[in-house]
């Protein structure tokens, strides 16, 4: 099998379960040095890839997409390391569906501070990078609710909208 991915270094967000899980192995299987980047890491014991012959490939790291300390911490050791990001996935992102009548500020907040803040903080981190490479792929996880919403998920809506917007002059 060809690897279309090999000697590119990656990161994703919210790399350690979910979808962010399936980018990860898909990714180390083309080839790419991939970090994960999560709130939650899986302790060593914790069976983590499905395909335990790209363990070597892959890297977690602890961040907080919300913060942007923890952000910039995670990339300068991801930059140590490998000396170069070739693409970023901005996957991480949360739900915290209520109506919006019903919605408290904590719900809106927590969710766009993930999916959206979280996005631009990591852009933001690997953008300089990137420049200075003069190359690299951003990939932002959206969805269809950004373009035509969805009950009880305003604050998911937003953030999606906001997302496809980002990297979008």
């Amino acid at each position: 099998m060809e690897k279309r991915l090999e000697g590119l270094t990656a990161v994703v967000t919210g790399g350690c379960r979910g979808i962010g899980l399936a980018i990860v192995e898909r990714f180390a299987k083309e080839g790419a040095k991939v970090w994960a980047l999560d709130f939650k890491i899986p302790a060593d014991s914790e069976p983590f890839l499905e395909d335990k012959t790209i363990n070597s490939m892959v890297e977690c790291v602890q961040a907080d997409v919300t913060n942007e300390e923890s952000v910039k911490n995670a990339f300068d050791k991801v930059i140590s390391d490998s000396k170069k990001i070739d693409i970023l996935v901005n996957n991480a992102g949360i739900t915290r569906d209520n109506l919006l009548i019903r919605m408290s500020i904590d719900e809106w907040t927590s969710v766009i501070d993930t999916n959206l803040k979280g996005a631009f903080l990591c852009t933001k981190a690997v953008a300089r990078q990137m420049m200075s490479q003069r190359k690299g792929r951003i990939i932002n996880i959206g969805s269809v609710v950004g373009t035509i919403g969805n009950a009880g998920q305003t604050n998911y809506s937003s953030s999606k909208a906001g997302m496809i917007a980002l990297l979008n002059p």
